[in-house]
């Protein structure tokens, strides 16, 4: 018996260990996300509530822009760039409608400064930066810097140097309707100091009749030959040749006729000319 019990004890699987399991913890359940309507309006309640974003944002990039700028291009713009935020916003990005609409609307008021820009991006760059320098060296030297302290400030040959100034040349245009006052001058436009080629210059016309005047006067005192050639020759446009022959002599004669009226005629305006100023 005990022999027996000795086998069966040893033939008996060992009895393992239980092992000690860690205490599961539970997550939270995450609270299921609904899928979040769009921000939607009508086109007339957009533009009433957002048309002060669009001014605000306009105003603001338009405040680096020459004056000649027309703001209300920019402002449609800015008006298009509103309605396509509200066509492509999604909610579920975690970002509110009005900094997504301030993002378009900048976008696309850059895109219509880029359309009716004449000049590339790199032509602009090119031409700041000639300014830059420009602006530098003048304050510098006290004085108007040379082209070649510009090329050598820019470390450019002559050549290259003269090629970009004819490169920037086309970047460089001034608006004439552009506003310019000083501090004693009155608001006003670079037209508004251009002369007007149809005005009529009264101050000219008045000087041409007191010219024309005082010639006739003076033609007048000519003797009677002499009037009458010089009639002839300038006012009915005939050769020296043709007024001999209505006057029934020589052509040279006709010639020393015309010297000496010529010179008679200076000789009365120069002196009646500053008696007239």
């Amino acid at each position: 018996m005990p022999r027996a019990a000795t086998v069966a004890s040893a033939r008996r699987p060992p009895v393992r260990a239980a092992k000690r399991r860690s205490p599961t913890i539970r997550r939270p359940a995450r609270p299921t996300v609904s899928a979040t309507p769009p921000v939607t309006y009508s086109k007339e309640d957009l533009l009433r509530r957002f048309a002060p974003l669009v001014r605000h944002v306009v105003e603001r990039v338009a405040a680096t822009l020459p004056r000649n700028v027309d703001h209300e291009d920019l402002y449609s713009a800015g008006v298009l760039g509103l309605l396509d935020a509200h066509a492509k916003f999604d909610l579920s990005k975690g970002v509110k409608f009005e900094t997504y609409a301030v993002w378009r609307i900048k976008g696309a008021v850059l895109d219509q400064l880029r359309a009716l820009d004449w000049a590339s991006r790199s032509m602009r760059r090119k031409a700041r930066a000639l300014d830059g320098v420009t602006q530098r060296l003048d304050q510098k030297l006290g004085r108007a810097a040379t082209d070649h302290e510009l090329a050598r400030a820019m470390k450019m040959s002559h050549g290259d140097f003269y090629r970009l100034l004819d490169q920037v040349r086309s970047a460089v245009l001034v608006s004439l309707d552009e506003s310019r006052s000083g501090e004693d001058q009155e608001p006003g436009t670079l037209a508004d100091h251009l002369a007007d080629p149809s005005a009529v210059n009264l101050e000219q016309r008045l000087e041409e009749e007191e010219s024309k005047l005082l010639l006739l006067r003076t033609l007048n005192q000519l003797p009677e030959q002499e009037r009458l050639v010089v009639a002839l020759y300038y006012y009915e446009h005939l050769t020296l040749k043709e007024i001999g022959r209505a006057l029934g002599i020589s052509e040279s004669r006709v010639s020393q006729v015309h010297t000496r009226a010529m010179s008679r005629l200076r000789m009365r305006l120069q002196h009646s000319l500053p008696a007239a100023a």
